[in-house]
């Protein structure tokens, strides 16, 4: 029996370094072997003055409930990301209609950063750098290779994620940055 083609949707990374937290995204969302668009926005703002950053991989009406989800639990919590992340990580795994969701989300805000899926893991990654999405690995890799030398947040997450773009067909390099001074 064919089966559909497999939305491939991303790579979404945050580097933390010396007071700076930026989170990217690319714009390419594939459809199969077809580039279906090119410049989605994955990167948001949330919170009271836009002093949280999330990203998205995976389908996005999927990531756009998750990200309702976790704004009502911001506001449950609010200056809490990890409880927040962590409730939204119960619903997520629990509730009969979300746990179907095919999405995984970074979040990040002064103190921390997070990577959320939708098997109920809220992980704090080990170094200051993390990633997700088809493209993740290769950002991932990339970021961590350039994080010792002489360049600042923004400038590892660009360098980062060009490397992945040359590597990766489900990469791209239209890019959506957002920064946070922490």
């Amino acid at each position: 029996m064919p089966t559909e083609p497999r939305i491939r949707a991303t790579t979404i990374l945050a580097v933390r370094k010396a007071g700076r937290l930026v989170l990217v995204g690319d714009g390419q969302v594939s459809f199969g072997d077809t580039v279906m668009k090119g410049n989605a926005r994955k990167v948001r703002r949330f919170g009271e003055g836009g002093r949280i950053l999330a990203g998205f991989a995976g389908a996005t009406a999927d990531a756009f409930t998750l990200f309702e989800r976790l704004e009502q639990k911001l506001e449950r919590f609010p200056g809490n990301l990890q409880r927040a992340s962590v409730e939204l990580a119960k619903d997520w795994r629990t509730d009969r209609y979300l746990r179907n969701l095919e999405a995984m989300i970074i979040v990040g805000d002064a103190e921390t950063l997070l990577v959320i899926t939708g098997r109920g893991d809220v992980l704090e990654p080990e170094h200051p750098v993390t990633a997700i999405g088809s493209g993740g690995n290769f950002a991932l890799a990339a970021a961590r290779a350039l994080y010792d030398l002489e360049f600042d947040a923004e400038e590892i997450a660009r360098r980062a994620m060009k490397i992945a773009g040359e590597i990766c067909v489900y990469t791209n390099h239209s890019l959506v940055l957002e920064q946070l001074d922490v």
